[in-house]
């Protein structure tokens, strides 16, 4: 009785043991499942090509054939800053650009005059209009984006309506708003250059019209009536840098040959008079010398009178009378009747004479860059020569080189003394006379070197945590469901349960037969372990024959 019922309390403890068997390695192959799962999700990464932006800034439109077209192509593609970039891995960057330039994507959100090929038949003569300027907006559009430093430019145009009227007649405006590439900016001739092409691309567009604006908000294009900038001209800057650069040229030219190359160094600075000014001038001058006089005009007059002779008496009938003849008187002293007035000969003479003035007229107009003042400033380095032991020394320069220097360079900057010019020649030894040599990038702050490093270290990375995951789980647990499951062991005090374990009886029935020795062994190990009283139960009822 005791032995069957050893028997059935030891068949139902390998029945719970069963199944606790069967739970435990349920739950270790879920477990083997998810270190798989995890291990191949490192290892995907680890291998996930590096993504650079294809395209950023595009349209809804344009976005949606990309993405259509790479689709296509099956290159794999991702969406980065928030939807507006595509990205494709690094190695496919250049070769989807050019297959999607041959499609002609992306299009733009602007359009050109490709606009006026899709014109419907019987559009008014608005629409028409419209659609020219938007094809002429989107064109400035392209040929602005064109420059390598501006991202995206937007043009609007506002001409206005043609009036047959001339006091009527207003001029068009353009207006330009450039989003510049990050780090990027514009200078002066080049905010020029835009303000030139918009305006000579419309008809009638003064440049004065025409407004840049860039991202931020701020004008670019400062210009006054007149099209000319209210700072000063960038072309007047760049003359004077030229006449300096050119200026220190000449100098050091002239003196290398005396002191040798590198030993000499020159700085300039001109002022130079950008004004225009145009003079007039009348001189007079006197000219009463007789030889000097010169006759301009003259004009001379002359009257004159001859003598008459009249009758004079006392008024009356005899005096009126007309004279009669003349007769010789017959007697001396006979009073006359009437006596002749005798009138002298008069004349008179006028003569004018107009002479030339002596006028000087000089017209003087004085160009604009003439140099006002230039200042010159040299320093000559020590001279290096070898003494008679074969030793380099170095000496100052002498009086003699050093004025002969001075003229020198007076003649190449072209001095001038009532200019206000100033010549300074400084005689010094150089802390150093070699050029400097920008130190080589190291081989491991190159940016190649670094994106090489980068791939490796995420391989490696990946390849070490895939290994911790198989060493420290995953094979102990492939290693727990191969083993077979060790008996349910006895309990302490039952030792015919123990007896009956180790017989081979149990075993056959167990189907272990000698394949479940080692497991016995193990089992039995532990037993002695736990509790040698019971192992020797177990040796004495072997050497009793019960065994």
């Amino acid at each position: 009785m005791a032995t069957a019922e050893v028997s059935m309390n030891g068949g139902s403890g390998l029945a719970q043991a069963g199944k606790s068997l069967m739970g435990g390695k349920f739950m270790l192959a879920i477990g083997a499942a998810a270190v798989i799962a995890f291990m191949t999700v490192v290892w995907l990464w680890s291998q996930q090509p590096d993504y650079r932006v294809l395209f950023s800034n595009y349209s809804d439109k344009d976005g949606g054939a990309v993405v259509a077209a790479l689709e296509q192509m099956n290159i794999p593609f991702k969406f980065s800053e928030g939807g507006s970039a595509i990205m494709v891995p690094s190695n496919h960057v250049h070769e989807a650009r050019l297959k999607l330039a041959s499609q002609g994507l992306p299009k733009g959100g602007n359009v050109g005059f490709e606009l006026l090929e899709n014109q419907k038949f019987g559009v008014s003569q608005f629409v028409e209009q419209v659609n020219f300027q938007r094809a002429l907006e989107g064109e400035l559009e392209r040929s602005i984006q064109s420059v390598d430093t501006i991202q995206v430019a937007r043009v609007h145009l506002a001409i206005p309506k043609a009036s047959v009227f001339t006091r009527e007649q207003k001029k068009p405006t353009a207006s330009v708003l450039l989003n510049l590439h990050a780090g990027r900016s514009l200078d002066k001739r080049q905010v020029s250059a835009i303000v030139h092409l918009v305006a000579s691309s419309v008809p009638d567009l003064p440049i004065a019209n025409v407004t840049v604006v860039d991202q931020n908000g701020n004008l670019l294009s400062d210009t006054g009536k007149d099209g000319m900038s209210d700072g000063l001209d960038p072309a007047k800057l760049k003359y004077i840098e030229d006449l300096q650069r050119n200026i220190i040229k000449r100098v050091e030219s002239i003196i290398i040959p005396l002191v040798g190359a590198n030993n000499v160094r020159a700085e300039a600075t001109a002022e130079v008079d950008f004004s225009t000014m145009e003079q007039a001038a009348e001189i007079y001058k006197p000219n009463q010398t007789p030889g000097d006089i010169t006759v301009r005009s003259m004009q001379s007059s002359e009257a004159s009178s001859s003598t008459t002779t009249t009758t004079g008496g006392v008024p009356g009938a005899l005096s009126n009378q007309p004279p009669a003849p003349a007769t010789a008187p017959l007697v001396a002293n006979e009073p006359a009747e009437a006596s002749t007035v005798t009138t002298p000969v008069s004349s008179q003479k006028n003569v004018t004479t107009n002479y030339e003035v002596d006028k000087t007229v000089r017209y003087v107009q004085q160009p604009m860059g003439g140099i006002k003042r230039l200042t010159v400033a040299v320093v000559v380095n020590h001279i290096t020569s070898v003494d008679a032991n074969g030793k380099t020394v170095t000496r100052p320069l002498t009086d003699d080189e050093k004025t002969q220097i001075n003229e020198l360079a007076k003649q190449a900057m072209g001095f001038n003394a009532e200019r206000g010019d100033s010549l300074t020649v400084v005689n010094n030894s150089f802390v150093s006379a070699e050029q400097e040599v920008l130190p080589e990038i190291p081989l491991w702050k190159q940016p190649a070197t670094i994106e090489m490093a980068k791939d490796a270290g995420k391989f490696l990375i990946g390849l070490i945590v895939i290994l911790l995951l198989y060493l420290r789980l995953l094979k102990p647990m492939v290693r727990t469901l191969i083993t077979p499951a060790a008996p349910m062991l006895p309990a302490p005090s039952d030792d015919g349960a123990v007896v009956k374990l180790s017989s081979n009886e149990s075993l056959a029935a167990r189907g272990l037969g000698a394949q479940g020795y080692e497991e016995n062994l193990v089992v039995t190990k532990q037993i002695a372990k736990e509790n040698p009283k019971l192992v020797a139960n177990v040796v004495t009822s072997w050497v009793s024959g019960n065994g």
